[in-house]
């Protein structure tokens, strides 16, 4: 009686060969989820700022310094003006220049609100360049 041949195959040799297919979908995956994310991903905060190959002393920007005390007055240059004063004069000084930017110091006491408050009144005189001047960890108290 034959059944065939009782002789066993060779056996069978180890895979050599590496399957790259399922590697190289999920890097596919991966590049396109990436691909996708990363312009969702930059600050939503918008800076115009000044494009120059190299700045001089001599090229600053005109300026005016406002200033609020803790008390909640308000200071334009040297000069300490009532709330009605100061919108006049800002207002005259934005007619004036529109390009003129305001260098706003504020007590760390003084509330938001109130620094708010001359944002806005400066920003309805037409002048949109505002500088938030604070003192140098180094130098701070």
């Amino acid at each position: 009686m034959s059944f065939g041949r009782l002789e066993r195959p060779d056996a069978s040799r180890p895979m050599s060969d590496i399957n790259m297919t399922p590697l190289i979908d999920v890097m596919l995956v991966l590049l396109v989820i990436f691909m996708i994310t990363a312009p969702l991903m930059t600050a939503s905060l918008r800076l115009d700022l000044p494009k120059s190959e190299a700045a001089t002393p001599s090229d600053a920007p005109a300026f005016i310094a406002v200033a609020i005390t803790p008390d909640g007055g308000l200071h334009l240059g040297d000069d300490e003006l009532d709330a009605k004063a100061f919108q006049q004069r800002i207002a005259e000084l934005g007619r004036a220049n529109a390009q003129l930017e305001v260098q706003l110091r504020a007590d760390r006491t003084v509330p938001y609100g109130r620094v708010a408050e001359l944002i806005g009144w400066v920003q309805a005189a037409g002048l949109n360049r505002i500088a938030f001047v604070a003192q140098t960890a180094a130098s701070a108290p």
